[in-house]
């Protein structure tokens, strides 16, 4: 995308500051000594790069994006007992040949081995679990747990699989280009819920003691990552019947355009979700200047909305002013979740106050290999 032009552009001003500093470092202090043309011009390109790296950390986000803050219950708070994040560990796959992928397991203090727990599953794992980034689920499954505004519940935190030669997705590049993720995630086929179902949850199930109840266990993601939670929902909601789409691709990537007459055409299935995105999602705008509708991140999560609607899902949505970014998805996670897990069991006898306290840590959760 072209920059703005004119005097208020960032990368204008930062060339001119370029140039300028560029000067001072090719002073020629001694006049019988000039310097050459290849030094100053290795100092500007040193000056650029440099500054090249500062402005690409001060403009990541857009005024839009930087409107959404975290709040306390995406922040490790006082008291508040804190789960284990256990990984990475590996998952090979006989559905995607010649792939592995890493995984981490987050396990609540209150999770107890002999009491089935629920279960919810994150695409683009890496940008889930980390503690620093704009989701930080572990702070928020710790605050939730500990005050009952969700079941005990472990967090599985997955990332797209990777033959030898490419790359493991990681917070400084997990797009579309290092490895099988465009396969995985964005294709409508059963593939990976074929993964998630046959080779994950097998492997969990050697280690925890996990829920058979569908209604017990969410899936969850980010841009294609989104799509690919709903992608294993449709495709399976025997075994996973919640789901949270944040700046979801359902888009022309390969196909996801369709899922909203899909969903038309289909008898209502028994899934409940939440969508999120920004007006400023990416708006259809070709390289060529042309619109293409089913290239619109937020014409098509309505189009979702509408068709999900209109056959009776259990569907909610909020539309904010962000761009594709996870700022505003990372700020009201928790409220995604309370709604997704708003009526799971639990009693309410008022002889009995044991159930209406803070949940405290059961017994030190084993750390597996």
């Amino acid at each position: 995308m072209k920059p703005p032009v004119g005097p208020g552009n960032p990368v204008e001003s930062l060339g001119r500051f370029a140039s300028s500093c560029v000067r001072f470092l090719t002073m020629n202090f001694s006049p019988a000594v000039p310097l050459p043309c290849r030094w100053k011009a290795f100092c500007r390109r040193l000056v650029l790069n440099w500054f090249a790296v500062l402005a690409g950390l001060s403009l990541a986000a857009a005024p839009t994006d930087n409107v959404y803050r975290l709040g306390p219950d995406s922040l490790p708070q006082e008291g508040v007992p804190q789960g284990k994040v256990i990984g990475p560990l590996t998952l090979p796959s006989q559905v995607f040949t010649n792939t592995t992928r890493h995984y981490w397991v987050y396990v609540p203090a209150q999770y107890d081995p002999k009491a089935p727990a629920a279960l919810m599953i994150f695409q683009d794992g890496h940008a889930f679990v980390s503690t620093n980034g704009d989701y930080r689920i572990p702070f928020v499954f710790d605050n939730l747990i500990h005050r009952r505004e969700m079941p005990v519940m472990l967090g599985v935190f997955i990332n797209p699989g990777h033959t030898p030669e490419q790359k493991e997705s990681s917070s400084a590049d997990w797009g579309d280009r290092i490895n099988n993720r465009p396969t995985e995630y964005n294709e409508l086929n059963d593939n990976y819920a074929k993964l998630i179902v046959d080779e994950l949850l097998p492997a969990l199930k050697r280690d925890y003691n996990l829920s058979e109840n569908p209604e017990d266990r969410a899936i969850a993601g980010a841009s294609s990552g989104a799509i690919c939670a709903w992608t294993v929902a449709w495709h399976r909601p025997d075994q996973f019947r919640k789901v949270i789409s944040t700046i979801g691709s359902f888009t022309n990537i390969r196909g996801g355009h369709r899922y909203p007459e899909m969903v038309r055409q289909t008898d209502r299935k028994p899934i409940r979700i939440f969508l999120q995105d920004g007006l400023n999602d990416n708006r259809g705008k070709r390289r060529d200047g042309t619109y293409d509708p089913q290239w619109d991140w937020h014409t098509q999560n309505r189009l979702m909305v509408e068709a999900l609607t209109a056959r009776g899902y259990d569907v909610n949505y909020c539309w904010g002013i962000g761009t594709h970014s996870n700022k505003q998805g990372g700020a009201m996670m928790p409220e995604m979740l309370r709604w997704l897990w708003r009526d799971y069991p639990r009693p309410d006898n008022p002889q009995d106050e044991g159930n209406r306290g803070l949940r405290g840590p059961t017994t030190a959760a084993p750390e597996k290999p």
